[in-house]
């Protein structure tokens, strides 16, 4: 792997204008709304992590990869390495956005780096984000991405229990078609999302894979029904693939536990163990 060449892309930068109008926060909140529950409307605040849908990849078809990500090589660098996943992710808020609100999004690479782990070589790109608003910064984010070959076979993680006494536990059920809503809302064309034959035959996993992005609007949700309010800093990480298998139940637990300190540790998970853990702050400097 050409190590100095990847490294060529350390520092780059990008600048995206997104906004979310009326029309997206529908769709949007008929994707991950509480039932019984309006969208936001022109000039309201929108949910945190909402901004996420503002910027969709507006990729021609020809310029797909096999596994329907965007091909590599202009922002992010052309890692040989086929599977993508993001990984893990932390977030600052400083200010709400507003639907209908025009923001941009200044994003550099500030990690791109090689190493060798259990299953092989793997590539961990680092991006920051900076989200302003009206002249302000409202949101700082790290964005982990990791590149790794796909397997022979279905190697997952060891899998960690759920909490035993929760002080949240919320269930949500995951369908084909809210992963495709999802990847819509998103314009993700990762295969693994709905393409069962290319998820199990090619990538090798038994089911369709449940996205990270989704785990972690589901945990963020929910430390903000928790509480009453939205946490001032969020981060989450990946530990075993979230999977809707057929024939399987989609059932999916969220659950946290109050470590204090003004704080909430969160989990997402299936048959009894973790998916994505994460971590909500409602303190300055946690």
């Amino acid at each position: 792997m050409d190590q100095v060449n990847l490294s060529a892309w350390q520092d780059r930068h990008e600048m995206q204008t997104g906004v979310i109008s009326a029309a997206q926060a529908a769709q949007i909140h008929a994707t991950l709304g509480a039932a019984g529950t309006s969208a936001p409307a022109g000039g309201e605040i929108m949910p945190p992590l909402w901004h996420w849908f503002a910027f969709a990849p507006a990729v021609a078809n020809d310029r797909l990869a096999r596994d329907g990500h965007p091909k590599l090589g202009d922002f992010l660098p052309p890692v040989p390495l086929e599977r993508r996943m993001w990984a893990s992710g932390a977030l600052t808020f400083h200010a709400p956005l507003k639907v209908g609100e025009s923001f941009e999004k200044h994003s550099v690479i500030s990690r791109v780096e090689e190493k060798e782990g259990r299953t092989g070589r793997m590539v961990f790109v680092t991006v920051e984000h900076r989200i302003d608003a009206g002249g302000v910064t409202a949101i700082q984010e790290r964005q982990d991405i990791v590149y790794l070959d796909i397997p022979d076979r279905f190697r997952p993680p060891e899998k960690l229990p759920m909490p035993d006494a929760p002080v949240l536990h919320r269930q949500a059920c995951a369908t084909e078609p809210l992963l495709f809503r999802f990847s819509a809302i998103t314009f993700n064309a990762h295969r693994i999302h709905y393409d069962l034959p290319y998820a199990r035959d090619i990538e090798h996993y038994p089911g369709l894979v449940v996205h990270g992005p989704l785990q972690a609007c589901w945990l963020i949700d929910a430390a903000r029904a928790h509480r009453g309010v939205a946490p001032l800093a969020f981060r989450f990480r990946g530990v075993h693939p979230m999977l809707l298998i057929p024939g399987e139940t989609g059932e999916i637990d969220i659950m946290a536990t109050d470590p204090g300190e003004g704080a909430l540790s969160l989990y997402s998970g299936q048959a009894g163990h973790q998916c994505m853990q994460a971590t909500a702050s409602w303190e300055e400097n946690t």
